[in-house]
């Protein structure tokens, strides 16, 4: 059996990155720029102007009263000129009148008919100078994560209107298993519904892949067959759920080696040992446990990298953190667990309680958990009192 780092190290190793193509900029949330670098053409903003409401004027005329000279709206173009003993009204975001070095809020001043009282005001109180922000000529290095509207935000300030980003991964998703029905579909008996389609799609999903479900499949190799080798012809990765372990109807595996090649397919982690990696032609594949939780677990170790490789990015943007765990949760002494557990936040620092049964087939304890408690390979169990590392999924409370 290899270990998660080994079998990592492997499945990274097949990544390739995916291509570029140019999309609108309010389509671009979440995706991962193909260019990192971005030269600023224009000072945003690109004039100086008020971050008030109030009055723009002169700071060696105050205090004093003032006469009006006309109002600057946002969007101006002829602009009033501010003299000596005068003031122009102006709102947020308009442009600074020529004359003008300060501008007056409207809570400090008293305004008359067509004068306004103005105490004493700092020199270019309330201006926001050309190219406070960015200045043209700037570089602007764009983040090595999936862009966020605070991103984006600078990117349309530029006058930016599209953006070169990574095509997201085409992930075909093949489930398998005689006794697997689409939800909805009455069940016979020895029926079950196929969580693992669903569950992979969103996970998928998540961490920036495109996912294509294919066609629920029976335990025959032939059929197998001729579906994984129609879907290497249309996507960047193959993932499969069952059959990738040691029993009669367990089929996968052998169609990969014999389509391509098998490169493990047992890992010393709990849940998800039999989980097999090999490839067809250029495509990696991923044939994870059949297992619902297995499936998930693995995906998220090994998968979800792999998906963010293929878009240039490092690691599987998951934060790990150091917890104690509060109570004794038994696990394989041999393998490394990943034990599903909630995180909140105590006296001293982050507590972890498992989420429920740790059994390979108890989907309500992995959706109820917020992370994976890692323990390590050769103890018995996650010990009370014991830091931890947990691999974070959601929200801590």
């Amino acid at each position: 059996m290899r270990s998660v780092e080994e079998a990592l190290d492997a499945i990274l190793a097949s990544a390739r990155l995916t291509a570029a193509e140019s999309q609108p900029l309010d389509r671009c949330a979440g995706r991962v720029a193909a260019e990192h670098r971005i030269v600023a053409a224009a000072d945003v903003p690109p004039f100086d102007n008020s971050s008030m409401d109030g009055f723009a004027l002169r700071a060696a005329d105050a205090p004093g009263s003032l006469r009006l000279a006309g109002e600057v709206a946002a969007g101006a173009g002829a602009l009033p000129t501010v003299e000596a003993g005068t003031a122009v009204r102006i709102m947020t975001g308009a442009p600074m009148p020529p004359g003008a070095d300060t501008v007056a809020p409207l809570e400090i001043v008293a305004e008359t008919d067509g004068a306004v009282w103005v105490p004493t005001v700092e020199m270019g109180a309330y201006v926001r100078r050309a190219g406070h922000d960015t200045r043209a000529g700037e570089t602007i290095d764009l983040p090595s994560e999936p862009m966020s509207p605070g991103t984006l935000a600078v990117l349309a300030s530029l006058g930016i209107a599209e953006l070169a980003v990574r095509c997201r991964p085409r992930v075909a998703i093949l489930s398998t298993g005689d006794e697997l029905r689409a939800p909805g579909e009455p069940l016979a008996p020895g029926q079950i519904y196929d969580a693992n389609s669903v569950a992979l799609a969103a996970a998928v999903t998540e961490g920036g892949g495109e996912a294509a479900v294919l066609p629920r499949v029976a335990d025959d190799p032939d059929r197998i067959e001729s579906v994984v080798r129609d879907a290497v012809t249309d996507a960047d990765l193959l993932v499969a759920s069952g059959g990738v372990s040691v029993g009669r109807h367990d089929h996968v595996r052998d169609v990969i080696q014999r389509l391509g090649q098998l490169d493990f397919w047992r890992i010393r982690m709990q849940p998800g040992k039999p989980l097999a990696f090999g490839s067809v032609g250029a495509v990696p594949v991923i044939g994870l446990p059949g297992n619902p939780v297995s499936a998930l677990v693995t995906f998220e170790l090994f998968a979800r990298p792999l998906i963010r490789r293929m878009l240039g990015l490092s690691g599987s943007g998951r934060l790990t953190l150091p917890v104690v765990a509060c109570e004794p949760m038994p696990k394989d002494t041999e393998r490394r667990a990943y034990l599903r557990v909630r995180l909140q936040r105590g006296a001293d620092g982050l507590e972890a309680r498992s989420a429920g049964g740790q059994a390979s087939s108890q989907l309500r304890p992995l959706a109820d958990a917020n992370a994976l408690l890692i323990v390590p390979e050769g103890e018995p169990a996650a010990e009370a009192g014991r830091t931890y590392a947990a691999l974070v999924l959601g929200a801590i409370a």
